[in-house]
């Protein structure tokens, strides 16, 4: 693996790449278009070519809070690795998208014959958990507590 952000395809080495994309289809979503819900059937996933996705969180009584922003490159959900496969947040295309789109079985199925592989796409979407968990709550903390995140930015 090399040292790109942990949420950007480029984070994981060209031969992985090179496996996934040969699974990719290319799709595209209009502004608007909702991606998947907060508890919907995780059964793919996407790599953003062109546009911006918001990730977002429901919260009782209020409307969804926007956690994250995702571009070119990016990983557009990571609830299809996994198991129950039940999508953790929302997603809504902010643009006009176009994406690799993956069938996360297929994809599930490549870990489950190549170890290594699999090692690496685990190693990938952990890191993107991690990133998505910290920035769910900073912006949670931004938007509903007192005194905010703390964070200076």
């Amino acid at each position: 693996m090399n040292l790109a952000p942990p949420s950007t395809l480029r984070a994981l080495s060209a031969a992985d790449q090179a496996r996934l994309m040969d699974i990719a289809e290319e799709v595209s979503f209009p502004q608007g278009a909702r991606l998947f819900e907060e508890g919907g059937h995780a059964d793919r996933f996407w790599i953003v070519r062109t546009g911006t996705v918001t990730l977002d969180l429901r919260v009782p009584g209020r409307r969804a809070a926007v956690i994250e922003t995702l571009g070119h490159h990016q990983l557009v959900g990571w609830s299809w690795l996994y198991a129950p496969y039940a999508w953790h947040l929302g997603a809504e295309a902010t643009t006009p998208v176009r994406a690799h789109q993956f069938d996360a079985a297929a994809v599930r199925a490549l870990c489950r014959r190549d170890p290594a592989f699999g090692q690496h796409i685990a190693e990938w979407v952990g890191g993107i958990v991690a990133h998505r968990l910290h920035a769910a709550r900073t912006r949670l903390l931004d938007l509903y507590a007192p005194y905010g995140s703390g964070n200076p930015w």
